[in-house]
């Protein structure tokens, strides 16, 4: 099994930026617990930043044939990217959307996402554990329907 692990703009800022909102864990930290977690279930993940919308959409779509789930912390493109949304969608890869904040606690335009109603699921308020949650959320999701 073959999960992407996508990470929208400023997410490479973790560790330094807004730690009372996002924690003292990098991006690299995380993402070396979460695919030590992966190989100890024989799962690949492949991790991806960007902070251009572009490169995500490109992502993804290179991803049809190579991945069979999506985990996306899509960053501030949650509330804003048509783009990114009409990608998952048009790739057909089952995502789940990830936030380590609680959108739904913050400002009022953090409440509106263009990915939550085609996801199979959100995890959003668990700090930098989302990530965790995500994954195994995905897992048995694509454990059901294989």
């Amino acid at each position: 099994m073959n999960i992407l692990l996508i990470n929208g703009p400023n997410l490479n800022l973790l560790g330094t930026r807004e730690p009372e909102i996002y924690g003292n864990k990098t991006l690299s930290d995380i993402e070396e617990e979460l695919i030590k977690v992966a190989q100890d279930k024989n799962i690949n993940i492949e991790c991806f930043q960007s902070n251009h919308e572009g490169e995500i959409v490109d992502k993804i779509h290179d991803s049809v044939k190579t991945i069979q789930g999506i985990l996306i912390n899509a960053g501030a493109f949650t509330h804003t990217s048509i783009s990114i949304r009409d990608a998952l969608i048009g790739s057909k890869i089952p995502f789940v959307e990830l936030h380590i904040s609680n959108i739904f606690s913050r400002e009022e335009f953090r409440k509106e996402s263009f990915l939550t109603d085609i996801a199979i699921g959100i995890i959003s308020g668990f700090g930098t554990k989302s990530y965790f949650l995500a994954l195994e959320g995905i897992i048995e999701y694509l454990k059901i329907k294989n």
